[in-house]
């Protein structure tokens, strides 16, 4: 069943370390299965009105999605940007 690896950027403390990270976790997350479906500042909010950048990512499934988050190539990327973010990630199975 396919997956959505949904991540929430609550904070940016350094571009240069988000930027050094999204390097590396683009090809490592493609590498893996994973499909962007959207990423940037939301265009309009709703209810709490919160302006935090998001990536939506597709997976095959949650398992590839895990795999995905737990592999060595992203593990690189997670390295890079260290404290310069604080952020949510979630995955999420698509509804049935």
């Amino acid at each position: 069943m396919t997956a959505y690896w949904i991540a929430t950027y609550d904070e940016v403390s350094d571009p240069g370390k988000v930027a050094a990270y999204a390097a590396i976790a683009g090809p490592a997350l493609v590498a893996a299965g994973g499909r962007f479906l959207a990423r940037g500042n939301p265009e309009q909010v709703y209810e709490l009105g919160q302006q935090t950048r998001t990536v939506l990512i597709e997976f095959p499934s949650v398992d590839a999605a895990r795999a995905a988050h737990d592999s060595p190539a992203y593990a690189e990327a997670l390295a890079a940007l260290g404290d310069g973010a604080r952020r949510d990630i979630r995955i999420v199975p698509a509804a049935e």
